[in-house]
């Protein structure tokens, strides 16, 4: 074998090497998979509109990605099928009552604003499902705050609209007897399509940790967080326990844990940062819905969190294998002498 042969060889891959058959296009058809058992029971309480409103979200998705990287005359991406994730987690975060067009909208905010503006996948700093919602919501409250009744509870509610139990909490009204835990943790309930069912989320969750997607870390934390601060407050008319169970088992709690600030792109890399980052939209989230003036904080404290991932990524910053403290700070003040020329 020649020199030049060697050479090209050794160029091929690095050391250290990993093997693995999980590319991008196989994850995100992972979560999506793990997404369907909400899914599936948002069809089952709200009938048709929920279909209508995730293949809206999809399709748009794929077609701004698409067309962005056309016009752009970049490659294209829509094969790794992030865009239709980001389409799906859109709807979930939805309202059965919101317009077909409003899933639109919010793809192009964000596909071309949130992620190719950009770069594209692993360059946004901001997860783009909730940041589009959270323009959603800015600019259609009304709309995006509207809830239907579920089909379980068409016989005991009057009207086709209702509270949700965020809404209830919020103003610290007694729950309904109709609301209870039991009926909330299997999704009869009012709420955006994708996080009425705690059980649905759960076995989507159970899924992903099976397939290794993702991790324990910032669930965990994130959800232990709520817990032990909505246990320690608690709330006038409620027990301690029964305030921290509504809070557990109503809003985007678990939605938000485990599909939203597990995305790879705006969160940590390092364990330490995903305990951190976990218990930063822990506290976020009870101080929204303690003091905010919206009964929701799930989807705000994850973005404002996704704004900090690089500090928590700095502060349990890893060391290479043989490089001591002074050959980085060595390293450090050369950048910044090549800089200063």
């Amino acid at each position: 074998m020649s020199d030049k042969q060697e050479r090209i060889i050794f160029d091929v891959a690095y050391q250290p090497q990993v093997r693995t058959d999980m590319d991008t296009r196989r994850i995100m058809i992972n979560v999506m998979i793990a997404l369907l058992p909400a899914f599936g029971v948002s069809i089952w309480q709200f009938g048709y509109k929920p279909i209508l409103l995730v293949l809206s979200s999809m399709a748009s998705a794929v077609f701004f990605e698409w067309l962005y990287r056309k016009l752009t005359k970049k490659s294209p991406t829509i094969g790794d099928c992030s865009a239709a994730l980001t389409g799906m987690l859109l709807a979930m975060t939805l309202p059965a009552t919101a317009p077909w067009w409003l899933p639109v909208i919010g793809t192009f905010f964000a596909i071309v604003i949130v992620k190719q503006l950009y770069g594209g996948i692993g360059k946004n700093f901001l997860n783009p499902a909730l940041a589009a919602r959270a323009f959603l919501v800015a600019s259609y409250s009304l709309k995006m705050t509207s809830w239907i009744t579920p089909n379980s509870l068409t016989s005991q509610v009057d009207g086709v609209t209702m509270a949700t139990p965020m809404t209830y909490l919020y103003s610290g009204e007694p729950m309904p007897v109709f609301l209870s835990m039991k009926n909330m943790f299997f999704g009869m309930m009012p709420g955006c399509i994708g996080e009425i069912s705690v059980l649905a989320l759960l076995i989507g969750a159970a899924y992903l940790m099976i397939r290794k997607i993702i991790t324990w870390r910032i669930p965990v934390s994130f959800i232990g967080t709520v817990c032990i601060l909505n246990l320690i407050f608690g709330h006038s008319g409620y027990t301690n326990f029964e305030w921290m169970m509504y809070n557990l088992l109503s809003g985007a709690l678990f939605l938000g844990a485990f599909f939203m600030a597990t995305d790879y792109a705006t969160t940590p890399v390092t364990p330490g940062g995903h305990i951190l980052f976990g218990i930063g939209c822990g506290v976020i989230t009870v101080l929204i819905r303690y003091f905010g003036s919206y009964p929701e904080g799930v989807s705000y404290s994850i973005l404002i969190m996704n704004l900090c991932a690089w500090a928590m990524d700095k502060i349990y910053r890893r060391y290479q294998f043989g490089v001591s403290k002074e050959d980085i700070a060595a390293m450090k003040a050369a950048k910044k002498e090549a800089a200063g020329r």
